[in-house]
C-alpha cells in the first residue's frame, strides 16, 4: 500500500420549495447545509476497495476485475463502481472510511451526498478532471442512485449537494439551473426519527399525477404540468378521483409558490419574513395536498414557530424524516423547542458544495 490519501466531502440539502417538483421537470429551490458525508481512503496494492462505515456498524469490501453483482436493493457503492469500470475509468483498490453528519433516510439527502461524494472519491483517484465539475458530478449521482436500480426519483438532490449554496433549477429539457444570492440566516433542521419510504412515496405521487394529468388533458386539450391554473382547470381537476385530485392540485400549487420563491431570491430586497410565509404556504400544500406530513412533524413545527421561527416546513419526500424552521434570530431557542416535542435538531447554515478537503483534514 502506498501513502496516497484522499478525503472528499458533499452536503445534505433542505427543499426549501418545490418537493415533488423534480421528476415532472418542474423547478425547485433547495439548499446544502453544513451537515455532510465524506469518504477518507488510503490507495491499496491490490484491486479491492475495503469501506468501513462506522456510522451504520457495516463494512464493504470488493474487487472490480469483473461486473460487481448487487447483494440488495440500492447497492450504491458497488453501482458507482460499475458504472466508472463499464465506462474504462481507470480504477485502483482503496481503504476507505465513510462517516457523515446528515441524518440517515431522514429526507435531507443522505444517500444523495454520499452517491456525490463518493463519485468524487472515485474520479479524484484516478486523475479525472470531472471531479472539480459539480454537473458532472451530479448527473453521476443521478445514474449511480437513480437510474441504475430504476428508481422514480429525480435530480434536485444531486444538484444541490453537488453544487452547493441555492440552487434554482427547472427540470424541463433543456434543464435551466442557477445559483441565486444566499441571504439567508440559520435554520433549524430537525430529524423526527421516524423512518420513511421514500420510493415508495415518490412512486405513488407520480402514478397519480400523471394520470390525473392525462385525465385533465382529455378535457382540455394541450394541458400539461406547466399549464396556468386556470378556472376551467380548476374545474376540470375537481371531476378528478380524490388522490388523482389532491395530488396533482398539490403539485400545481407547488409549482406557482416555487416561481414566487425564485423572484424573492432575484429581487433587490430578500423579505426574511415573506420567505418564512412561503415554508409555510409550502408546508400547508405539502400537508393537506400531497399529505405527506406525520402527527410528529405537525407538534414539532408547531413548536418552531411557537417558539419564534419565521416559518417551517417538512423537508424532502414525507412520511416522516425531517422538518427545518427558518430561525435567523433565535436558534437555540427554535432548537430547544424542537427537541422538547421530540425531534433530534441541528442548527445549520448553507454551505458549499461537493469539495475535496485539505491535507490536514485527510490526516485527522
Amino acid at each position: 500500500m502506498d501513502d496516497v490519501e484522499i478525503k472528499v466531502s458533499s452536503p445534505g440539502r433542505m427543499c426549501l420549495l418545490g418537493e415533488h417538483q423534480d421528476y415532472f421537470g418542474l423547478a425547485i429551490l433547495a439548499a446544502a447545509v453544513d451537515l455532510r458525508i465524506a469518504f477518507a481512503g488510503r490507495r491499496r496494492s491490490d484491486r479491492r476497495f475495503v469501506i468501513d462505515l462506522p456510522d451504520v456498524g457495516e463494512r464493504e469490501e470488493f474487487g472490480f476485475d469483473g461486473d460487481i453483482p448487487y447483494a440488495r436493493k440500492r447497492d450504491y457503492l458497488k453501482s458507482a463502481v460499475n458504472i466508472h469500470r463499464r465506462a474504462e475509468l481507470p480504477l485502483s483498490g482503496w481503504d476507505v472510511e465513510v462517516r457523515g453528519t446528515i441524518p440517515i433516510n431522514a429526507g435531507s439527502a443522505s444517500s444523495s451526498a454520499m452517491v456525490v461524494a463518493w463519485n468524487k472519491f472515485l474520479l479524484d483517484a484516478a486523475g479525472d478532471p470531472r471531479a472539480g465539475d459539480p454537473r458532472s458530478l451530479a448527473e453521476l449521482g443521478y445514474e449511480t442512485e437513480v437510474a441504475e436500480f430504476g428508481e422514480p426519483g429525480g435530480k434536485m438532490d444531486h444538484y444541490a449537494s453537488a453544487f452547493g449554496g441555492v440552487v434554482w433549477i427547472r427540470f424541463d429539457e433543456p434543464m435551466r439551473f442557477d445559483r441565486m444570492p444566499n441571504p439567508l440566516g440559520t435554520f433549524v433542521l430537525a430529524n423526527s426519527l421516524q423512518k420513511k419510504d421514500t420510493t415508495g412515496m415518490l412512486g405513488f405521487i407520480k402514478s397519480h399525477v400523471l394520470d390525473g394529468a392525462e385525465r385533465v388533458r382529455a378535457r382540455i386539450p394541450g394541458f400539461t404540468l406547466k399549464s396556468p391554473l386556470t378556472t376551467e382547470v380548476l374545474a376540470a381537476i375537481d371531476r378528478l378521483p380524490p388522490d388523482n385530485r389532491r395530488l396533482l392540485l398539490g403539485t400545481l400549487r407547488t409549482r406557482d409558490l416555487t416561481a414566487k420563491g425564485a423572484e424573492l431570491f432575484r429581487g433587490p430586497a430578500f423579505d426574511h419574513e415573506m420567505f418564512g410565509a412561503m415554508l409555510d404556504a409550502q408546508h400547508g400544500v405539502l400537508r393537506d395536498l400531497l399529505q405527506i406530513s406525520t402527527e410528529k412533524i405537525e407538534a414539532m413545527i408547531r413548536a418552531a414557530l411557537e417558539a419564534g421561527a419565521l416559518g417551517a416546513k417538512i423537508n424532502g419526500s414525507g412520511g416522516g424524516g425531517c422538518m427545518f424552521a427558518y430561525a435567523p434570530l433565535d436558534p437555540e431557542r427554535v432548537a430547544a423547542a424542537v427537541a422538547a416535542a421530540g425531534g433530534q435538531p441541528f442548527i445549520v447554515r448553507v454551505d458549499e458544495g461537493a469539495r475535496r478537503e485539505s491535507q490536514d483534514e485527510v490526516s485527522r
